[in-house]
């Protein structure tokens, strides 16, 4: 990249408060972009595979499943008839196998050889119409909301699916046409669920599958990214109604702080060895906002991304994160912008 562009790009923009914030590069340097001429509509979500050096892209409005290598960005192929309109990817390594949720044709799961790149099986859930998924390692367990306004129901839920046997655990009912993000503790029993129809945040016994609570979400409607910072227990919430970051105690959904920002963002991030999160929005940046401690926060920067780059992933192990830049209704071609990680003064 010559250093006009990084210059350009690297330029962060203003503060809320009219204060210039620190240089982009503080925080995230571009350090490629991979343009996907040809896209139309939206980008859903990413999953990776590190020893097999592979980045997977849900082409949501597009109707395929595209891979990448994770270093050059170099497409691989682009898998179009598998699934219709993808969303969530879990990649199972224990089976080499991929988790799709699909809310087109038939609206369910699917679980697609992560070599042949073949539907094996399917997954039927408590409904159709599966969206958002988390995943839990400690217990393998998946975690897919289904149902809902996609389904073209009032009623949306939670499945709990085995990734490995595909065995299905249980269902959890929301009297809402929305959930959006999940967050899952790895060394507790809580399940924290956005409903995003209702604006509130549920936190429910993973076991039993019971509500624990409800936490009304005050600070702005709409409710729908999450992030988890577990050993600070806290929860990071983005609003889309106005476009807000919240910070939730994990233990007793006090809010803890709030912060502007962009709008139509559909992913937040928690970047645990570096104490931060990043916020990316459509309107075309990320927000980074720094931990100083689990009660205090500030907006570290505002990073120029694309319009559009509303999804991403982190790769902690190669210190990257990887965006995509949906195209929205235009015929512009999306792209995937790689950014490196500039790691936090000790």
């Amino acid at each position: 990249m010559n250093s006009k562009i990084a210059s350009i790009i690297g330029c962060a923009m203003l503060c809320a408060t009219g204060v210039a914030a620190p240089a982009a590069d503080e925080a995230l340097r571009l350090a490629d972009r991979h343009d996907l001429p040809g896209y139309t509509g939206d980008f859903d979500h990413f999953e990776y595979d590190l020893k097999g050096n592979r980045l997977w892209l849900a082409a949501e409005d597009h109707g395929t499943l595209d891979v990448f290598d994770l270093n050059t960005l170099k497409a691989q192929m682009s898998l179009k008839g598998i699934v219709a309109t993808p969303h969530g990817i879990v990649y199972v390594p224990e089976k080499n196998r991929l988790v799709v949720t699909d809310s087109g044709g038939d609206m369910l799961t699917r679980v697609i050889d992560a070599s042949s790149y073949k539907v094996t099986n399917t997954i039927k859930l408590a409904a159709p119409g599966a969206d958002s998924l988390g995943y839990d390692a400690t217990r393998q367990r998946l975690y897919v909301a289904n149902g809902g306004r996609d389904a073209k129901m009032r009623e949306t839920y939670v499945s709990v699916v085995d990734p490995v046997t595909l065995e299905r655990h249980g269902d959890l009912k929301f009297d809402s046409e929305k959930v959006e993000a999940m967050a899952i503790e790895s060394k507790g029993n809580r399940l924290y669920v956005n409903v995003t129809g209702k604006n509130y945040m549920a936190v429910v016994d993973k076991a039993t599958l019971a509500v624990l609570a409800t936490w009304p979400i005050k600070e702005a409607e709409q409710n729908a990214p999450l992030a988890f910072d577990e050993p600070g227990k806290r929860l990071f919430i983005i609003a889309r109604k106005p476009g807000t970051l919240i910070v939730l105690n994990a233990d007793t959904g006090a809010s803890v702080a709030s912060f502007k920002a962009p709008e139509r963002c559909d992913q937040v991030i928690w970047d645990a060895a570096n104490r931060r999160i990043y916020a990316l929005g459509g309107e075309g940046y990320i927000g980074v906002f720094q931990q100083k401690d689990p009660d205090h926060y500030v907006e570290l920067a505002r990073v120029r991304s694309a319009a559009g780059a509303k999804t991403g992933i982190l790769v902690p192990e190669l210190k990257r994160l990887y965006v995509a830049v949906s195209p929205g209704e235009g015929n512009t071609g999306g792209a995937i912008l790689r950014y490196d990680i500039v790691a936090a003064p000790l």
